[in-house]
């Protein structure tokens, strides 16, 4: 039988799938392809450590050489924490996920899915008041002692799934973007052509007004669920008290997602999480 896989699949293979970027890719499978290609040193992944560089070397036929500093150090596994009484839900740091192991909604608490975490960094930075601790929780494993290659896989199914669900959406808001424009420009042309001004209203899809009202209900459940916290205590306790340079990011954020059309979708959390998750 012909082996189908490719060098950069190989490499792939060997990688922890933390999706962390520190080796200067935006991915695992980025970083697999570089090394593939030459365009990349194959010490460049501090989650896999040494062993990590000794698989990538073996495979390559190349001396096993050290981690490179500039990309980090070999350290245990860390875990996303976040100080819910902290957090003001701004949805920063689930969009910066790259695993979607946090939920949550604009205004509300966020959590971290433990068990989907790779300890990846990434949500600290643009977290605006800095409730997420990245404490260690591998003793003193590190590298592929301190992950398995069974979270390696899950880790890479949920990245895969999460960036064709982004693919989806941009689509989607893009083709709603082209369909707005050109019912605003159905008046001029009909001006123009002396036919009649009135558009054509296409037919609403059953399947996306099904899911505008899915996404409705999970709004509205939202809702009474920040009601109910609300009254006992238990919600964000500075959602009201964020400073200027706060708020403005939010904002900024709440924009962005706004004009991908994505806003709806966020609020009602990710349609990735299973029920029982969220």
């Amino acid at each position: 039988m012909i082996d189908s896989k490719t060098l950069a699949d190989r490499i792939e293979d060997l990688l922890p799938q933390t999706q962390c970027t520190k080796c200067g890719y935006p991915a695992c499978r980025p970083y697999a392809e570089a090394v593939a290609n030459g365009e990349a040193n194959y010490n460049q992944c501090p989650p896999g450590g040494a062993e990590g560089i000794a698989r990538l070397a073996a495979l390559l036929g190349k001396p096993v050489i050290p981690l490179n500093s500039a990309n980090g150090v070999e350290r245990p596994r860390p875990l996303a924490v976040i100080d819910e009484q902290v957090c003001i839900g701004c949805t920063l740091c689930m969009q910066a996920c790259p695993v979607d192991a946090i939920v949550g909604a604009p205004k509300q608490m966020h959590t971290v899915i433990a068990e989907l975490c790779t300890g990846c960094d990434l949500c600290v930075p643009p977290c605006p008041v800095d409730c997420i601790a990245m404490p260690s929780v591998t003793g003193e494993a590190t590298g592929w002692d301190a992950w398995s290659e069974d979270q390696a896989d899950a880790a890479r199914e949920r990245h895969n799934r999460r960036e064709a669900r982004l693919a989806r959406e941009r689509e989607a808001a893009e083709a709603r973007a082209a369909a707005r424009r050109a019912a605003s420009s159905t008046p001029a042309q009909a001006r123009e052509t002396g036919a009649s001004a009135t558009p054509t209203v296409p037919a609403t899809d059953s399947a996306e007004a099904k899911k505008r009202a899915i996404i409705q209900a999970a709004l509205e459940r939202a809702r009474q669920k920040k009601e109910e916290l609300a009254a006992k205590g238990q919600g964000p306790q500075n959602t009201e008290r964020v400073s200027a340079d706060v708020q403005a990011q939010i904002d900024a954020a709440e924009a962005r997602r706004r004009r991908l059309g994505l806003a709806a979708d966020n609020t009602a959390g990710n349609s990735d999480i299973p029920p029982t998750k969220r």
